[in-house]
């Protein structure tokens, strides 16, 4: 069947304009959801994880469920260039291209529509919640994620800095694990002409910040690659006649390997707890924003590289994963499947930069190589 292109081009738009953030996606979910209803899937599961989404497409003839997931939601990022399709939504915008993500994977439809897979189940997923580390697991959690339970799982993702439709892939770590630290310590205000009468936190502020920049180095070997970026600090209020009692530091930990993320999580809050001691503080220790590595099956990679030569694409091995995170992860950790990137333009602006606008030129590449997966596992 041959894919209307213009269709989607102008969903693209559509869902670009009603960008929403994390947890909110409600009105992307009803414009996706009326946009399936005339490719008649076979169920709807509304309302998985949140504003989630899944669209079930029935094979033939019992058989595997292969998911595929895309990301519903945008960022608080204002849209800063002229768009004739640009977001309606006061500072939120799809800067990180969730928008063609949605409109690939809506592109299935039309094809399953009119042939089902000779076997088995295609599961459409649009999942609430990526950009925050948290939506996988909110839809993972979901009882109505029962109906669904794959056997495989795909999705891909844009990637600026990449030629047009390239296929970017790698076996094991393909994206790398992250979470957000934030540390609290409360001491007590005083004088500041008497700050001796008081407990102030700014030493150990100083001493995290430090501290924090400097575990990777002394915490993982030269072969273990971790990070730990301090992303924000503050110590008292703007008042000179106060000797501060509060402050707080946040930072961002990075790391391949879940392994690492762990040791290095760990001796952070070993520091946090033991300047508290000395300084005579009292801390609270939150994480957030928590992504593990995404870690590829290497069957399905192989896969992926088959699909992309039988379909004459480019292709790049990646040689190290990428730094940044993915909460696909989540589905990777518990399902075989693969995260495959796709070439956004060399000269393209970097995710989340204010000036990105996801490129229209991936829409049918990426329609193609997700039938041509499905046509792979799903034929008897």
């Amino acid at each position: 069947m041959e894919i209307k292109l213009d269709e989607l081009l102008e969903l693209r738009k559509t869902l670009h304009r009603n960008a929403e953030l994390s947890g909110k996606e409600e009105k992307t979910s009803a414009l996706i959801e009326e946009y399936l209803r005339k490719y008649q899937p076979d169920e709807f599961v509304e309302g998985i994880g949140g504003y989630g989404l899944a669209a079930i497409y029935d094979g033939e003839s019992d058989g595997p469920t292969l998911l595929i997931r895309c990301d519903l939601d945008a960022l608080p990022i204002p849209e800063s260039i002229e768009l004739g399709h640009a977001s309606q939504s006061d500072g939120v915008s799809h800067k990180c291209g969730h928008d063609g993500h949605m409109t690939i994977v809506s592109g299935l439809a039309q094809g399953l529509h009119a042939n089902r897979p000779a076997q088995g189940r295609v599961v459409l997923l649009y999942q609430p919640g990526e950009e925050v580390g948290k939506g996988a697991q909110w839809v993972l959690d979901d009882d109505k994620f029962s109906r669904i339970t794959p056997d495989y799982v795909f999705a891909l993702h844009n990637l600026p800095g990449f030629p047009v439709g390239q296929v970017v892939y790698r076996e094991g770590v393909f994206a790398s694990a992250s979470k957000g630290l934030i540390v609290e310590l409360m001491g007590e205000t005083s004088h500041a002409a008497e700050p001796q009468k008081g407990k102030s936190p700014t030493m150990a502020v100083a001493q995290l910040i430090n501290g924090f920049s400097a575990i990777s180095q002394f915490h993982s070997a030269l072969h273990e690659a971790a990070q730990v970026t301090v992303i924000h600090a503050r110590v008292g209020e703007r008042a000179f006649g106060t000797s501060p009692g509060y402050g707080n530091v946040m930072a961002t930990l990075r790391s391949h390997s879940d392994e690492v993320m762990e040791r290095i999580s760990a001796k952070c809050e070993d520091m946090v707890k033991g300047l508290c001691n000395s300084w005579n503080l009292e801390t609270k220790i939150q994480w957030d924003e928590i992504f593990p590595s995404t870690v590829n099956d290497d069957e399905m990679v192989r896969l992926i590289v088959e699909i992309a030569d039988d379909l004459g694409l480019d292709k790049f091995e990646q040689p190290i994963p990428f730094p940044w995170s993915e909460d696909f992860g989540n589905f990777t950790d518990r399902y075989k499947g693969a995260l495959f990137g796709l070439g956004a333009g060399e000269n393209q602006p970097a995710l989340h930069h204010p000036t990105y606008d996801f490129p229209d030129d991936l829409i049918l590449t990426g329609v193609q190589l997700f039938e041509m997966i499905i046509k792979r596992l799903l034929s008897k």
